[in-house]
């Protein structure tokens, strides 16, 4: 018996954990951490064999090395293993949260000629940091968005897409179904210290459009495109379902996962062959993406009363009618109503998509979506529906309806509308290819501004992260950087026609940059501290790239 993909950790709290594991055929998954002990046996997905094993009876704020078997032989820790023994870190309540976050990632060698295409892998340069000892691992590791590269694939992808099917035909290149998905992310979480990273570091996920395709739901014409082809429908779902195998089961506590219809049927089935999910979750998966409020991606922990973590799906729920566009759905923006609330000490708000860009690319979206609303007349449309796809004019910025009811949310909480005043408000985003930190405050003029509370007692915060490693196109930064300059102050009115006012005014404190990095973030009762570094390469050992810091903030 072995394991085709991890241990992942994924969701970890005071005196519990989950381990999931890809294994090469049905069989029965033991973790075994110090006295603490969980089993499952897997489920099949479309020749796919997964188990998601849940470990409790864990020591608040304790590390305890664990190891898994499967069918009553150890596979982890692989015997020769040039790394640590892989750890649960649980949490302990009034300690400062330290979280990693980023976003954008690549597969492809580590070597010199790759090196010089896409730059150092900071997540891969990370694991090498902590497993020599360098400092301890974070409570979390955070990634948002652009896991894997489902429409730019590399070497090795191409090689099994070519020994299956002929990339002549449509779609190429690009992923077609979930064998394919499988076989990205093995070769994404496959190098050793990726995997010895994720089999020791808890990790949360989220998707972004390279998870399925660039653009993905950028507008409602983009969707008939792409449903008019005789491929999509196997793309999208086998890329939700290998999300939901591989990214969203582990992002859940028990308590939500016992609520998800599909996990439900894992955990009662009791027959002796294993349970194959495959058509289940096809038609959960298509019946989410043609109808969103049928099933929610997004996800919140409360992490103590110090912190909150709200995790923003901001591709699937999307609204497209033809006079109205917001980033989230009604019912997901009810969800979000309910999680962006005060009484404690730091909110953290998680979104692939910044939700505040830089000054210069807000007031260029904005624009852009104008004209797609109707300002210029039907060839209007036109020319902005062309301009929204070649310049990715897909932010919040570019759904002015969901961007003011957000930054409404976040300014009530920030005046202590919505309980107790956090000390600090902070969104963590990635996705545009370059890292920034921004600070907010209300609009003087904003909406709903008068009576008690109007002020800010919160800092206000947009953290960027991004990327890992795929790095902006060096013509592309001087651009970047103008847009970086001044403040944005959207008023309510552009080219001359009436949009949502918005709530925040904000301007870059520090930024941009534009290497491959990882950021942390440690929220304590003194602040928040934000650190940027980046992997580099010392004395030409491509193999071993050495941690370096960029930036650091504290607020």
């Amino acid at each position: 018996m072995s394991l085709v993909l991890g241990p992942l950790l994924r969701h970890v709290d005071a005196d519990s954990a989950t381990v999931w594991v890809e294994t090469a055929s049905a069989a029965a998954v033991v973790v075994r951490a110090g006295r603490a002990s969980g089993s499952a046996r897997t489920f099949a997905v479309h020749g796919h064999h997964y188990a998601l094993v849940e470990v409790t009876g864990l020591e608040p704020g304790s590390a305890t090395a664990y190891v898994v078997e499967v069918d009553g032989q150890q596979v982890w820790p692989e015997p020769g293993s040039a790394h640590p023994p892989s750890r649960i870190h649980t949490l302990q309540p009034g300690r400062a949260l330290r979280l990693a976050y980023g976003s954008c990632r690549v597969s492809a060698p580590h070597d010199e000629a790759t090196h010089a295409r896409f730059g150092i892998d900071a997540l891969r340069t990370y694991g090498l940091h902590l497993a020599d000892g360098h400092e301890a691992a974070p409570d979390l590791l955070l990634l948002l968005g652009d896991q894997v590269y489902a429409d730019e694939t590399s070497e090795a992808m191409r090689a099994f897409i070519s020994a299956r099917r002929d990339p002549d035909s449509p779609p190429g290149w690009e992923l077609r179904d979930y064998e394919e998905y499988a076989e990205i992310y093995r070769l994404a979480w496959s190098d050793p210290a990726t995997r010895w990273l994720l089999s020791t570091v808890p990790s949360a996920m989220i998707f972004d459009d390279h998870d399925i395709r660039d653009d993905w739901n950028i507008s409602a014409s983009w969707r008939r495109d792409m449903w008019a082809t005789d491929w999509w429908r196997d793309r999208i779902v086998g890329g939700l379902g290998a999300y939901w195998v591989h990214q969203h089961l582990g992002n859940l506590g028990a308590a939500s996962r016992a609520e998800d219809p599909l996990w439900q049927q894992v955990v009662a089935h009791e027959g002796p062959d294993e349970l194959d999910l495959s058509a289940a979750l096809d038609e959960l998966v298509e019946r989410a993406d043609r109808h969103p409020t049928t099933f929610r991606w997004s996800f919140a922990r409360q992490v103590d009363d110090q912190v909150r973590l709200v995790v923003v799906d901001s591709r699937a729920a999307r609204v497209f009618e033809d006079e109205r566009r917001s980033m989230v759905d009604d019912e997901e923006m009810d969800w979000l109503d309910r999680q962006l609330r005060g009484d404690v000490d730091h909110l953290l708000i998680a979104t692939s998509l910044p939700f505040l860009l830089s000054p210069g690319l807000h007031h260029v979206e904005a624009a852009v979506e104008v004209v797609n609303g109707g300002l210029l007349g039907r060839h209007g449309r036109r020319v902005g529906e062309w301009l929204r796809r070649t310049l990715d004019i897909e932010h919040w910025a570019a759904f002015q309806e969901g961007f003011a009811q957000v930054g409404s949310m976040v300014r009530d909480v920030a005046a202590g509308r919505r309980g107790r005043a956090p000390a600090t408000i902070t969104f963590l985003s990635g996705d545009v290819h370059h890292s920034y930190l921004v600070e907010a405050e209300p609009a003087p003029d904003g909406p709903d501004l008068q009576g008690p509370g109007t002020g800010a007692a919160s800092r206000i915060l947009q953290a960027v992260c991004s990327p890992m490693r795929n790095p902006l196109p060096r013509a592309v930064r001087a651009g970047v950087r103008v847009a970086a300059r001044g403040r944005a102050r959207p008023t309510g009115r552009m080219l001359g026609r009436r949009v949502p006012p918005s709530p925040l005014h904000w301007r870059m404190t520090h930024g941009p940059w534009f290497e491959n990095l990882l950021a942390t973030l440690e929220a304590g009762p003194e602040g928040l501290r934000l650190t940027w570094s980046t992997g580099v390469v010392v004395d030409g050992d491509h193999e071993r790239p050495q941690w370096q810091q960029v930036a650091r903030v504290d607020v």
